[in-house]
């Protein structure tokens, strides 16, 4: 079983920053990829950022020069700073990973995987 973990979310004023986490535990062979998706109320997930354990990194482009996603393959973890925070910044943040990992005792597979999200409200 793969789970992904994350922290850091939190109630911050417009301006602030926070860092999140997100950590893979599991028998994992591989890190494709990992990233951060956001979902605010009445509106469908987004995309934040992503970046691949080739060093390809894609934002959304309303936060570049804002955020910044940084991955420890070697530690299975992914991180995002958050600068310049805005009010449209709230919303619940959900880590994604695709990885390979051991699914049984023979086989391993290359899936996606989701964690169950942590909270960013941005307000004064």
């Amino acid at each position: 079983q793969v789970y992904l973990i994350e922290s850091g979310g939190d109630l911050v004023q417009p301006g602030g920053s926070l860092k999140l986490s997100c950590a893979a535990s599991g028998i994992i062979y591989r890190v494709d990829h990992m990233g951060w998706y956001r979902q605010a109320p009445g509106k469908e997930r987004e995309l934040v950022a992503v970046t691949s354990n080739t060093g390809t990194t894609t934002y959304l482009d309303s936060v570049k020069e804002r955020f910044t996603i940084t991955l420890d393959d070697a530690k299975r973890r992914v991180y995002l700073q958050m600068n310049g925070l805005k009010p449209e910044d709230t919303a619940v943040y959900y880590c994604n990973a695709r990885l390979e990992a051991r699914v049984n005792a023979r086989d391993t597979r290359v899936s996606d995987y989701w964690g169950r999200g942590t909270q960013v409200t941005v307000s004064s």
